[in-house]
């Protein structure tokens, strides 16, 4: 889904594509045109644009 079509809530576990694989990662903080997120793989947090992003799936822990 793209991020033109959804809104990134702090606490967010997505799904984007980082050169070409999917990666998981936490949204630490949502604000603007920006999100601080979290790979939770031990590298430093990370800002992006949400221009940027690109294809984003949020997980949805009630069709888990």
């Amino acid at each position: 889904m793209s991020t033109t079509a959804i809104k990134l809530h702090t606490g967010d576990v997505i799904e984007i594509e980082v050169d070409g694989v999917a990666a998981s990662a936490l949204v630490l903080l949502a604000a603007g045109d920006a999100v601080i997120l979290d790979a939770c793989d031990g590298s430093t947090p990370f800002v992006v644009r949400l221009c940027d992003l690109g294809t984003v799936r949020v997980f949805d822990p009630t069709t888990a």
